[in-house]
Formats: C-alpha cells, sequence, structure tokens
C-alpha cells in the first residue's frame, strides 16, 4: 500500500492497554481495522479527533517523504536508529487532563522517553519533505513562544527537542464541564497501567489514502 505521510510511534505490544486503545478510539492502528467501541454515549463524537491516528505516542510526528528518498529507504533508517538507540523506561503511566483533552501521561523521569523521541526526530528527518507554508502558519495561528518557532523551523512541528510531552491521546478537545464525567469514564475502563512503562521498541506507521494510520513494521531498541 503506499501511503500519503509516515510517522514514528510508541505502540503499546499487544495486550490489555492495546486492546483498550483500540476499543476506545474505534480503530486499530496495528491491523489497520475498525473495532467497536465500548458502550459509553458520546465517545464516537469525543474520539473523532484522535481516531484516525490509532492509539500511540508519537515520537516523530507526521511528515510526507521528501524528494528522492523511499519508504524503503525510509524503513532501513529506521531500523538503523532503533538498533543504535536504547531502550527508555518511567515509573509508569497515569491518565491525565492536558489542557482540554485526556491523556495518559508518563510517571517519574521522562528523560529516557525523550531522548528516545529526539534521536527519532533528529536522526530520520532527512527523510522529512519541507512542511508547505500554509502547513506552517496554521500551526503558528496556535501562538508558538520563539524557541517552538525554532522547532517548527528547523524540525517541521513545534512541539519537539524540549518542547516534547510524550502522551497517549484518548480524546479530542473538551468543553471544560465535561472532563471530569470523561476522565471518570475512562479511568473505569482503563486496565491496570504498566508500572514501570516501558519504550523499547518503536513502529513505523504510514498514513493511508482514507486519512487512518496503520502500522508498517516495529523495531526493537536494542542500542
Amino acid at each position: 500500500m503506499s501511503y500519503t505521510r509516515f510517522a514514528i510511534y510508541y505502540l503499546p505490544p499487544a495486550g490489555p492497554l492495546a486492546a483498550f486503545g483500540a476499543s476506545w478510539l474505534g480503530w486499530d492502528v496495528e491491523s489497520g481495522a475498525p473495532v467497536d467501541h465500548w458502550d459509553v454515549p458520546g465517545i464516537d463524537d469525543v474520539t473523532m479527533t484522535p481516531r484516525k491516528y490509532g492509539f500511540h505516542g508519537t515520537l516523530k510526528p507526521p511528515f510526507r517523504l521528501a524528494d528522492g528518498r523511499s519508504p524503503e529507504g525510509l524503513a532501513e533508517a529506521v531500523a538503523a536508529m532503533a538498533a543504535a538507540c536504547a531502550p527508555a523506561r518511567a515509573e509508569g503511566l497515569a491518565l491525565t487532563a492536558l489542557g482540554r483533552f485526556l491523556a495518559l501521561t508518563p510517571v517519574g523521569d521522562v528523560s529516557g522517553v525523550a531522548r528516545v523521541a529526539a534521536t527519532s526526530v533528529r536522526d530520520l528527518d532527512a527523510f522529512r519533505a519541507p512542511a508547505p507554508e500554509a502547513e506552517l502558519e496554521r500551526r503558528r495561528k496556535a501562538g508558538l513562544s520563539e524557541r517552538q518557532e525554532a522547532n517548527l523551523q528547523a524540525w517541521g512541528y513545534p512541539y519537539v527537542m524540549e518542547d516534547f510531552r510524550f502522551h497517549l491521546t484518548l480524546t479530542g478537545r473538551l468543553p471544560k464541564p465535561e472532563l471530569p464525567a470523561w476522565m471518570a469514564e475512562a479511568s473505569g475502563l482503563l486496565p491496570d497501567l504498566p508500572a514501570p512503562f516501558v519504550l523499547d521498541a518503536v513502529a513505523l506507521v504510514g498514513e493511508r489514502s482514507d486519512g487512518r494510520f496503520e502500522l508498517i513494521q516495529r523495531y526493537a531498541l536494542t542500542g
């Protein structure tokens, strides 16, 4: 299958957390197939925005391939990067409200997770086509800091390197009064969260012609 964009994700390994995420969002990024939602009123609406990406933590944000680069070459570069990159761990994961959306975020020392993300952004950037000007302007409307603007120009995305915050997104932007209720819904359905949280593999994913992302291949971090 040909893909319009690629990204580097953390995907939970097969098990209760991955199954929860697929059912919560209604999309299984690993199999590239829809999944029946949990039977929760309104869940289809609040998960509409993150659904197409699947349940994941972004390490290198979605990008188009640069001219002269191939998907095969990208896959080889991801394999080489993963072979040289050491795994990371944090104390665990916790359900968190990040502004107006819900996500799972790491607990404790996150420097190792940030290191893996920075390595993914930096080492694979030769494969990223420059972002169109319209996309840059759209991101600037969020009101970027000077450092975020520098990130946008250097890496095509503002929230990388020092401005990176690892998270596994559960909802789109929620009305403030609804945050506690959705926090309770998610908390009641979540399996036991990993403690510690171990990031020992990265996933190359692709955006299909229908706009949804699916797994292409996982790579163990063995550096």
